[in-house]
């Protein structure tokens, strides 16, 4: 039988660690890797005794991530974002997936996503994806400080059974992670578009959000989501416009601090 480590990256996960460790005690090993929470997560992680606990400085997902992969005791990782449960479909498809002499590397992993207390089915987010099983001597994730996805030296297949996640419970705690992730994204362009010598100007700033949000609306059928899709399709174009001006202030000279470090 195969065995196989969990890994869940925590920062002030009080909300969610206690249920998202539970989902995943069928594992063989389970692995909390935390940035120093200043929260209850610690306190609630140290409750169950089966669980490693880990801490290190956060710099990025990404790194975090790929400085942990290697700390599994075992060659299979499922790696779980705090606000994500496994089905127990998923989990017994997982199972017999590790067991059965697969020639794949990883697997990408559908999400049934969870809006401010609604499921959304469209708007963008039903082929929403990501690689959360693999194997950690074949695979890392890229060196980006957002979006990162798994690499890796062999086929990566899909799973049929999806995991729940729970995202954005409310707006302050969106709002809080966007301004994040739009920074950390903005630096990433900044990068490649000064590589390119390439300038961002109005047209930019104004066609990006104003096509991502008729992509997420109606294309994407978010309307069909109610208030939740169009609040969806519209706060994915504020973003795409906040952090374009970011990547255009940033093109200026201006520096900006992380928000994680805030």
């Amino acid at each position: 039988m195969e065995k196989i480590t969990a890994i869940i990256p925590t920062f002030n996960e009080e909300v969610h660690i206690k249920a998202a460790i539970e989902s995943v005690l069928w594992c063989d090993e389970i692995i909390v890797v935390d940035s120093f929470s200043t929260d209850k997560t610690i306190e609630i992680v140290k409750t169950f005794p089966q669980v490693r606990l880990l801490q290190r400085e956060y710099g990025y997902s990404a790194s975090q991530k790929n400085w942990t992969i290697p700390q599994a005791s075992n060659n299979w990782i499922f790696l779980l974002d705090a606000d994500e449960r496994p089905t127990p479909e998923l989990i017994e498809e997982i199972k017999q997936t590790i067991n059965s002499k697969t020639k794949y590397s990883g697997f990408w992993i559908y999400r049934r996503n969870n809006f401010m207390g609604k499921r959304i089915d469209y708007s963008g987010w039903q082929s929403d994806k990501v690689v959360r099983l693999f194997k950690k001597d074949e695979c890392k994730y890229q060196d980006k400080k957002v979006h990162a996805e798994i690499e890796s030296t062999g086929e990566i297949s899909i799973l049929k059974e999806k995991l729940i996640h729970y995202t954005y419970k409310d707006l302050p705690s969106y709002l809080k992670k966007a301004d994040r992730y739009t920074t950390w994204g903005a630096m990433d362009r900044f990068q490649k578009f000064e590589k390119q010598g390439r300038k961002i100007g109005i047209l930019y700033l104004f066609f990006r959000p104003f096509g991502r949000f008729l992509r997420h609306y109606f294309w994407r059928l978010g309307i069909l989501d109610g208030t939740h899709g169009f609040v969806v399709s519209a706060m994915a174009a504020f973003n795409v416009f906040i952090r374009a001006v970011k990547i255009w202030r940033l093109q200026n000279g201006e520096k900006l601090e992380d928000p994680f470090k805030k």
